[in-house]
């Protein structure tokens, strides 16, 4: 396996909820890493490849829910999937709401797991190719003259 490759985090307090999901998405060659609260995913470096999260929602340190609102707010983008023993429809409209991919009760089947991790790397490579396809184009603005630039506003205008 390769840096580019996926890479799957599982967060999940539960060392055997979080062994078997690991081993269950290993199973189909996806690269996973493991940890036991969100505070311990924080604190590893991640590499730059396509990716997701599947997410406990009760967890010790800071609950899941909680977690996907500091994420956002840090601008770290990664599609979640949320799992839990102990779910709601609020908590689940809350949780699509705020952009999860997923949101699975336990026990849940694994090919729904597997199915939604596949969607969410889906989310992650598009989302990647648009913030740099973005970033390309605000590259190119800025290296424009401030002269360029009136010509390019002007143009804009007539085109809508």
């Amino acid at each position: 396996m390769t840096d580019s490759d996926p890479i799957v985090y599982v967060v999940d307090d539960d060392a055997s909820v979080r062994n078997a999901v690991k081993r269950l998405i290993a199973s189909v060659g996806l690269r996973v890493e493991a940890f036991g609260s969100a505070r311990e995913f924080l604190n590893h470096k991640r590499p730059e490849a396509p990716g997701c999260l599947v997410l406990d929602v009760r967890l010790p340190d800071l609950g899941g829910l909680e977690f996907q609102r500091a994420l956002a707010e840090a601008n770290i983008y990664i599609p979640i999937i949320f799992i839990t023993g102990h779910g709601d429809i609020p908590m689940t409209v809350s949780a699509m709401k705020a952009g999860a991919v997923e949101f699975l009760t336990k026990p849940f089947r694994g090919q729904e797991l597997l199915d939604a991790v596949q969607e969410a790397i889906a989310k992650d490579r598009k989302a990647a190719t648009d913030r740099a396809q973005t970033a390309e184009i605000r590259s190119r603005y800025d290296s424009l003259t401030p002269r360029e630039k009136e010509v390019f506003a002007l143009v804009v205008v007539l085109l809508k």
